[in-house]
């Protein structure tokens, strides 16, 4: 029975304990008083480093008063202390619920979901962060470390910068990361004297190299980036991110081999710990394998991979939402509803999206890096405004349904203007990016699986481009599965899961293109790397603007093109990732009954 089950998320507590917690149920803290010599003794077992004694204790304690937000937090530091990453999660999550004016639980869980992935989840606490203490400097720092990685780096500036002023002087952790969101916007030079400053206050920080040396290697300032590493070294010898960083920048040389070396893992001394190679070690050496052709020992690094994240407290695949969006997708967006619902006017007066569609490792960076060359089209990269309005929509409309079903009161008098707004929050949100460039008339949005939306995104631009790019599902499959991507609901967690929502994601497709209007134009991956004038000429002439042969060397673009495809974008065009599943087929035939009717809807095929 639930009630006497051990809480999956790892606590050590009765599920009814933890995670199945009705919150409603608890007692007041003055009604536990008589336990606080429980939570005393915890404490000073703490103190004595007995971190198993005070564990223990702190079960007895919390599965008489779960709703201490004392004990929790006690119990919260051991946990996190211990890497046992889901209950310390399950834990601060409590604490926040109970208390929400914790600053400091705030700021932990906000952390925790940032390491993970979850930008939005973590972006809601980043701003009661600022709401809890306005003028904390920590509160305005997570709010740049989120945005920054959520692609909003401009916004996200803004905060670093408040962090400087409420400090008063040259901090320089904030200068590093301020450095870092500069180089994501382009702005390579100014970070570049930021990093400068805050090594010569802090030279001993690893993570400032790093993130220096990181910068120089998209920057293709290889040798530089080399240096910067040797230093790296010497701060933390063997440290995993260093090694990974430096068998990176020597992949890119096209040093192979040694980049290789450095990706194995050494044997244990005889009684000491196992030294495992992390995810992110795994999945690249996987990516070395690939190149020197030893396919069967790349595929196995790469199933390593995947499955060490799992263990490491990556999230599975949430197949259930995944399903029921779809279905509610397809349910709403018929042709017979669509016709009788209002589209947005398009403003003429500010350039508009060009919205870059396809599957993760699709080709949508080689287009969009193709695109951005012309003066015409501005480079938005991953834009989340589509995927935000459909959080937003149900409050923008004063619905009491979710999206889609929230696009009904388009028929009430007093939101029949409804989606010019939600078009405009998006434009809005764009020109305050600093997305929008002198004498341009467009720009980018290729946020992956923007395809799931294409009904919402018919209504609110019925007059953008649509590029959907295609590709080899197998092809599309393994590249996903070589990298480590928490788009589409975290399908890439497994091979089977990627699959999966493949199909999903391509049924859905179908059912748009025969329920809904849109300007839509789908490109082959494989026919722009064999004929790569005819199809950007067929994009431009698409998009209506004139053919620039610069686009021709997209390589030349010195943009940051902030995706797992930023270093094979930097190279000429090249064709050997065309069909490369073939020396993988035998790896790959779980999912291939799964994926075959789509690979021939697509007329691909499956071939050795």
């Amino acid at each position: 029975m639930v009630v006497n089950m051990l809480c999956p998320c790892g606590s050590g507590l009765r599920q009814i304990r933890c995670c199945a917690l009705d919150l409603s149920t608890l007692s007041p803290p003055a009604a536990t008083a008589a336990l606080n010599p429980l939570l005393a003794q915890a404490e000073a077992l703490v103190k004595a480093d007995d971190a198993p004694g005070a564990l223990a204790v702190l079960l007895q304690f919390l599965e008489m008063a779960p709703g201490r937000e004392d004990g929790l937090v006690l119990f919260y530091q051991l946990l996190r202390a211990q890497n046992v990453i889901p209950a310390a999660e399950a834990v601060i999550r409590r604490v926040v619920s109970l208390n929400p004016n914790n600053f400091w639980a705030t700021n932990e869980l906000t952390l925790m979901l940032l390491n993970k992935g979850a930008l939005a989840e973590a972006e809601l606490h980043a701003r009661n962060a600022i709401r809890i203490a306005p003028q904390n400097a920590q509160a305005h720092n997570l709010m740049g470390l989120v945005l920054t990685e959520a692609n909003r780096p401009l916004i996200g500036e803004y905060h670093y910068r408040k962090v400087l002023e409420l400090a008063g002087h040259d901090e320089p952790i904030t200068l590093a990361n301020l450095a870092w969101n500069l180089k994501n916007q382009g702005r390579i030079d100014e970070a570049r004297g930021l990093y400068e400053v805050s090594m010569k206050l802090r030279p001993d920080v690893i993570q400032t190299v790093l993130g220096w040396a990181r910068m120089e290697e998209a920057d293709r300032k290889f040798e530089a980036a080399l240096a910067l590493l040797d230093k790296a070294e010497a701060i933390a010898p063997d440290n995993p991110s260093v090694q990974l960083s430096r068998a990176t920048v020597l992949s890119r040389m096209k040093r192979t081999d040694e980049a290789l070396a450095i990706l194995q893992e050494p044997e244990a001394p005889e009684g000491g710990p196992v030294i495992m190679l992390g995810p992110a070690e795994l999945s690249e050496k996987g990516r070395l394998l690939d190149q020197l052709g030893r396919y069967d020992e790349a595929f196995a690094a790469f199933d390593t991979a995947k499955k060490r994240a799992l263990e490491f407290g990556a999230r599975p695949y949430l197949a259930e939402t995944a399903a029921d969006l779809a279905v509610r997708l397809k349910s709403f967006f018929t042709a017979r509803r669509v016709e009788t619902l209002p589209v947005a006017d398009t403003r003429t007066d500010m350039p508009q999206p060009i919205f870059i569609v396809g599957f993760p490792r699709s080709g949508t960076t080689l287009i969009e890096q193709t695109l951005t060359v012309h003066p015409k089209i501005a480079a938005g990269d991953e834009l989340p405004y589509i995927n935000d309005i459909t959080s937003i929509m149900p409050r923008w409309l004063a619905s009491p349904l979710s999206y889609p079903e929230a696009l009904v009161e388009l028929w009430m008098g007093d939101q029949r203007d409804g989606l010019n707004e939600l078009r405009d929050y998006y434009l809005n949100r764009a020109a305050k990016a600093g997305i929008f460039k002198p004498g341009a008339d467009f720009f980018t949005d290729k946020m992956p699986l923007n395809e799931t939306h294409l009904g919402l995104i018919s209504l609110l631009f019925p007059k953008s481009p649509i590029i959907h790019v295609i590709r080899h599902p197998l092809d599309i499959l393994l590249s996903v599965y070589s990298n480590h991507l928490t788009h589409g609901f975290f399908c890439a967690s497994e091979m089977q899961s990627i699959a999966t929502h493949y199909a999903l994601i391509a049924d859905l497709l179908a059912h748009y293109k025969a329920n809904l209007t849109m300007r839509y134009l789908p490109i082959r991956y494989e026919d722009m790397v064999m004929e790569q004038e005819v199809n950007v000429r067929k994009i431009l002439d698409f998009i209506g603007v004139a053919f620039d042969p610069k686009c021709l060397s997209f390589e030349q673009n010195t943009r940051y093109a902030r995706t797992a495809s930023y270093a094979q974008v930097t190279e000429k065009l090249y064709k050997r990732s065309r069909y490369r599943y073939r020396p993988y087929l035998r790896h790959l035939e779980p999912v291939l009954e799964r994926l075959r009717p789509v690979i021939e809807q697509l007329d691909y095929k499956i071939e050795p």
